[in-house]
């Protein structure tokens, strides 16, 4: 029988038979878990993890760093998402997101009379919920990085388009969204914002500066296309490196192979519980470079 070696962090001088050594780094402490990046919005979110969205090359770009965590929900608009605040941010239990973004409003601006309304929600009360979600959200974390993201642009002749190509001549004569009415919805969100001091990013503006926008970054005249899926992945990663959480400078969850010293394993994976812990835990942005 083999004795347990002596004191933590101490290594076996050679293997047991068919064992490698096995060093002890603190067996009382339980390993830490990543920060979580969570994406909380309606279809555009939803999808963000099929083939080139935005969601999928968020959780590239923070591999090993940060889970990117999608919450999104076809079909939804703010006033039904106020039902989920609680269930997917819940106040005591598990650790915060260190950061969350918030994408609403393409179904919230469906317009009244027309085959989508009852998603409708005025233009008031879309502001009144994206104001009570972001205090949920500061109510869960003083820390945590909020990301608004305004509804998209639409493409009219892109939605019709698409109805045809479903109903056919059956498909409804006036659209059931409009650009002009997104744009109302977006400006909104901007101005919450602003008076609430968090980050905005306005993708209604941005697509709409390349031409072609109405092709190329929307698939249906609503949802987006790998081109513009990257468009919402730029912006999201921007805005992070802005506030300091720049991938390359965030701690691995574990430490890289290149680090793990072959005789004493163990020594490597302290240091990393210990950075991977203040991340998580939203302690101050200079631990992040450790």
């Amino acid at each position: 029988m083999t004795t347990t070696p002596p004191g933590a962090g101490s290594c076996p001088s050679a293997p047991s038979a068919g064992h490698p050594p096995v060093c002890l780094a603190d067996p009382s402490k339980e390993m830490a878990v990543r920060p979580r990046l969570v994406l909380f919005g309606d279809s555009i979110t939803e999808q963000s993890f099929r083939p080139g969205g935005w969601g999928a090359a968020l959780a590239d770009t923070y591999s090993r760093k940060a889970d990117v965590v999608v919450r999104g929900y076809g079909g939804y608009n703010t006033r039904w998402a106020l039902f989920l605040l609680h269930q997917i941010f819940p106040m005591v239990g598990t650790a915060p997101p260190l950061a969350t973004t918030v994408f609403f409003g393409a179904n919230d601006a469906a317009i009244l009379g027309r085959t989508s309304e009852r998603q409708h929600v005025p233009v008031a009360e879309y502001k009144d919920n994206l104001k009570r979600i972001v205090n949920h959200l500061k109510d869960c974390s003083k820390s945590m990085v909020i990301m608004l993201i305004t509804p998209p642009p639409v493409d009219e002749d892109g939605r019709e388009r698409f109805a045809r190509s479903l109903y056919g001549e059956e498909a409804r004569r006036l659209p059931e969204r409009t650009n002009e009415m997104a744009g109302v919805y977006a400006d909104q969100c901007i101005e919450l914002a602003k008076e609430m001091n968090i980050h905005c990013i306005d993708i209604w503006s941005k697509m709409q500066e390349t031409a072609g926008w109405q092709k190329l970054y929307l698939s249906d005249g609503l949802h987006l296309t790998p081109e513009g899926n990257a468009v919402v992945h730029k912006q999201v990663v921007q805005t992070l490196r802005n506030v300091g959480l720049k991938a390359e400078d965030m701690p691995y969850d574990f430490p890289h192979h290149s680090r793990i010293d072959g005789t004493c394993p163990g020594k490597a994976f302290q240091l990393s519980v210990v950075q991977l812990e203040s991340l998580a835990c939203g302690t101050s942005g200079d631990l992040i470079s450790l």
